[in-house]
Parts: C-alpha cells; sequence; structure tokens
C-alpha cells in the first residue's frame, strides 16, 4: 500500500505543477538475459526535453536506471524499455513489475526490432491473465496534444510490416504499451544517429512520444 501511494503523489504532483525545480525523472527498466536493455542510448533525455517544452511538464533532463525486482521501481511513474535481443524476468522481478503496475506505475516497451519473441511470454509471467490487444486508432492515446488520426506512425522500417501499439488492459487501465515495427525510441535519439534519419519522422516520434506520457499523467 505505501508503495502505491508513493506512485500517486508523484503523478498528482507531476500534474498539479508543484515542483519549481525538476524533481522526478523517467526511468529505463534494466533487465537480464543479454538483450541490450540500453539501446536508444539519447532516446530519454530528448523526449524529456520534448516534453518540457510542450507539455510544461518538469522533469530532470537525465533518465534514471532501474530493474524489475528493485523496490527502486516504484518511484519512477512512467518506466521505458527497450531493445533487440533476450529478456529474462525471475519470478521476484515478474511479481513486483506486476506490482508496480497494478499499483499505478506504466511501462512503455519500445521493440527495437527483435524484441517481440523475447518480451511476450516475459509478460505474460508478469499477467498471466492478459493478453496484448491492438489498440485502435481513436485511442485516447493518439489523440492528446497531438493526433494521429491513423494511430501509431511509423519510424523506421524493417520488414515492411505495419506499426502497431498493443496494450495490457488490467480491470479498465492500460498499464503496458508495447510499440512493434515503430520504433518511437530511434525516432528519439539525437537526430543523425542512423542514416536515412529525417526530421519529420524525428518530430513524429516525439509527438506520439509525448501524447503517450500525457495519456499517463491525465488519466
Amino acid at each position: 500500500m505505501r508503495k502505491t501511494i508513493c506512485l500517486f503523489s508523484v503523478i498528482v504532483l507531476l500534474l498539479c505543477g508543484s515542483f519549481t525545480d525538476p524533481a522526478y525523472k523517467l526511468a529505463r527498466l534494466k533487465y537480464s538475459g543479454g538483450g541490450d536493455w540500453y539501446g536508444d542510448r539519447t532516446a530519454l533525455k530528448n523526449l524529456v526535453k520534448f516534453c518540457n517544452d510542450n507539455l510544461k511538464t518538469n522533469f530532470e533532463a537525465e533518465e534514471e536506471i532501474v530493474e524489475a525486482g528493485s523496490t527502486q521501481l516504484f518511484n519512477y511513474p512512467f518506466v521505458f524499455m527497450t531493445g533487440h535481443g533476450n529478456v529474462i524476468f525471475s519470478q521476484q522481478e515478474a511479481k513486483n513489475l506486476r506490482k508496480y503496475l497494478v499499483g499505478g506505475g506504466f511501462l512503455h516497451i519500445d521493440d527495437n526490432y527483435g524484441l517481440d519473441k523475447f518480451i511476450r511470454p516475459q509478460m505474460k509471467q508478469v499477467f498471466p491473465e492478459l493478453d496484448f490487444v491492438e489498440l485502435p486508432p481513436n485511442h485516447p492515446i493518439y489523440h492528446q496534444k497531438f493526433d494521429f488520426p491513423n494511430g501509431l506512425p511509423k519510424i523506421h522500417e524493417h520488414d515492411g510490416k505495419r506499426p502497431q501499439g498493443f496494450g495490457l488492459i488490467y480491470k479498465g487501465r492500460l498499464v503496458c504499451y508495447y510499440t512493434y515495427e515503430s520504433d518511437l525510441g530511434n525516432g528519439w535519439e539525437d537526430y543523425g544517429t542512423y542514416a536515412g534519419d529525417t526530421q519529420e519522422a524525428r518530430l513524429k516520434a516525439l509527438k506520439m512520444g509525448a501524447n503517450l506520457i500525457q495519456y499517463i499523467f491525465t488519466r
């Protein structure tokens, strides 16, 4: 209960604009299994700046790194997860991550290409009773400050598949948003990090990220 109250208080303070100085960070999830949890190194820093400039949030500039089994997880209202490879959650980590999400936390998983076959069974450990469902284009997450009438934008091309945004919905609340074949995190990185980057695609990615943040903090 104490962890849930702590997380709720963070969200209320952020919404009310009660801080004169940045006091909270967005966090990146560090996981076991060998996958590159540290990918998209500049992504959160740039998303924070974009949100602070356009949504008037007051996040600290630098991200925090947190593990799924850590009690520190409950200090962050938004946790970002990415990578290309293997993911392993221990039983303790799955239990802790579930408690965090049920208690008001939010996890954004961004497939950086190759994550899909690993993350789905691991999230099934966290919520055995839930399946990822695709969010339709009219879902509120796509219609916050920025409007995406066709749903999740395509940022980087891999296999010619359409971008899909999936959710885990617990008792009517979206607790995890999984972006597949979009690569939002790559779009949030410093411009020019990848060959073929365009300012147009980068702006779409940042706007979609801002929508995600606004949705989480106003739902």
